[in-house]
């Protein structure tokens, strides 16, 4: 498989969990600074100009990081990176698509308003109003998704590698990780899995 990323964007949660999985890729690096995610050969793989993109080893081509994180799940089912009963892999995905729909787009806000607006002004309020957005599905996650140590409790899942790069995004979107302590010991402790410290050697992270 190769995996086409940028660094520190949420496709890295994908190459968490390709780690999680024991599952080998390649890295395929898109560099956002100099534009190459809108160009010809880029565009080509994926029209939306976004990461992450994976090519499978059969050569089909997916993108969306909970669609890549299922196929992941559903390929190593060994890991037990998902739930086999239903009503649990529902509770994880319901975090999986909040981060998806609300938390990664309250975050974009800040960096990607261009994307919902053009005038001056209309950009600034969207950047003002992102510390406190942010700020408010911290509290959501502490409050209504994060069960224990993980996501699922004692049980890691593919919505955590999800849930670690939109927490460690706080602090660049002016949330104080000292209001969060929940947070702040989750993060910790994804830091110290082998998953995530493989990533930050390979210079991903």
């Amino acid at each position: 498989m190769r995996l086409h990323y940028a660094p520190r964007t949420i496709s890295i949660a994908v190459a968490i969990t390709l780690e999680e999985a024991g599952l080998p890729y390649e890295a395929v690096p898109v560099d956002f600074g100099a534009g190459e995610q809108k160009g010809d050969t880029y565009l080509a793989l994926n029209p939306k100009g976004r990461v992450p993109t994976l090519e499978t080893d059969s050569g089909t081509v997916l993108t969306e990081t909970g669609a890549l994180l299922d196929y992941i799940a559903a390929l190593a089912p060994g890991a037990n990176l998902a739930p086999s009963d239903p009503e649990r892999a529902a509770q994880m995905r319901s975090v999986m698509y909040f981060l998806g729909t609300t938390m990664h787009v309250n975050h974009a806000h800040m960096r990607r308003g261009d994307r919902w607006a053009t005038k001056k002004s209309s950009l600034n309020d969207m950047i003002a109003k992102t510390p406190e957005n942010m700020a408010e599905n911290a509290r959501y996650f502490v409050s209504d998704c994060l069960e224990g140590d993980y996501v699922l409790g004692d049980e890691f899942s593919i919505a955590d590698p999800y849930s670690y790069m939109l927490c460690s995004w706080l602090e660049r979107d002016e949330v104080s990780l000292s209001d969060f302590p929940e947070v702040a010991a989750y993060l910790e402790r994804m830091e110290a899995r082998p998953s995530v410290q493989t990533v930050k050697t390979k210079g991903m992270l």
